[in-house]
């Protein structure tokens, strides 16, 4: 069903994090009338900058239902940004689920976990049970099955640079990330399609192996780093030994040993598609990033 874009409403959830508020920018420079743009976030004080665009801002913390529902009253087509507290993600997506049924929505992006299907990291699992919640609610649904974030490996920086080495225990695994701009307008871009019915879109941006990560950061920053390749029970006790506990620390190797299996290598064609343009490169993200 193609909907009128003038009398259409869209909403962002988790519109004052890295995604959803590059997802509300998007849609301004899509030509969505802010006015047209609900932002869900859990503090309003937070989008005091998106509320003076127009952009209709209301409060919502995942866990309350009632409040949820109240925020995507009127809501056509939704970018249902995941929680981001592991272990009670199910739940409290099971209230924006419901609250869209309610409220009407005919569409829904979600963003959901490369090869969310069969994806051995524990993040996974809450992606697997909030997808099949989505295939049964009877909207219209778009699986954005985000590969890695530039933004994970730049975020440590500092650490890499304090050792001079990347650690990890992922061995020739590749990763198909992209900066989180390229999944944002890839996001608004699925939500604005007028294409009927659900699809599932694998994205990541063109893949590196940790040794190539090390090299180009390096490179960019004028860092002297190199990729170290530990055993999974070496890296383990290496966490541990840096203070992590031993669930947190299974956590993390588990992570490693996904990114050594290549379950989060995926094509970047899907991405390709949906942004009208290649995905950004590796040296590209990273100097805009950190260079």
């Amino acid at each position: 069903m193609q909907l009128d874009r003038r009398m259409t409403s869209y909403a962002v959830t988790g519109a004052t994090g890295h995604l959803g508020r590059l997802a509300v920018t998007h849609l301004l420079d899509r030509g969505i009338r802010a006015a047209d743009v609900v932002a869900v976030v859990r503090d309003a004080g937070k989008a005091a900058d998106l509320a003076e665009r127009g952009v209709q801002v209301r409060a919502a913390d995942y866990d309350d239902a009632a409040a949820v529902k109240a925020a995507l009253a009127g809501v056509d087509r939704l970018l249902f940004v995941s929680g981001s507290e592991a272990g009670r993600r199910e739940a409290q997506h099971r209230n924006v689920v419901a609250a869209a049924q309610a409220g009407g929505v005919q569409r829904i992006a979600y963003t959901s976990i490369a090869r969310a299907d069969s994806n051995s990291t524990p993040l996974a699992i809450e992606h697997r049970a909030t997808e099949e919640m989505l295939r049964g609610s009877g909207i219209d649904t778009v699986l954005l099955r985000n590969s890695w974030y530039v933004e994970n490996y730049t975020a440590q920086l500092e650490q890499y640079r304090a050792t001079g080495a990347i650690v990890g225990a992922a061995g020739e695994g590749r990763v198909a990330a992209a900066p989180r701009a390229d999944y944002a307008e890839a996001a608004v871009a699925a939500l604005l399609a007028d294409v009927p019915g659900s699809a599932t879109y694998e994205l990541g941006g063109p893949a590196f192996t940790m040794s190539e990560l090390a090299a180009v950061l390096g490179d960019v920053t004028g860092t002297d780093l190199a990729y170290r390749d530990l055993s999974p029970a070496d890296f383990r006790a290496g966490l541990v030994a840096a203070g992590l506990d031993e669930g947190t620390a299974e956590f993390v190797l588990a992570l490693e040993l996904a990114t050594a299996a290549g379950e989060l290598d995926v094509p970047s064609t899907d991405l390709e598609r949906l942004l009208g343009r290649p995905a950004t490169d590796l040296r590209s993200a990273l100097t805009a990033l950190v260079g």
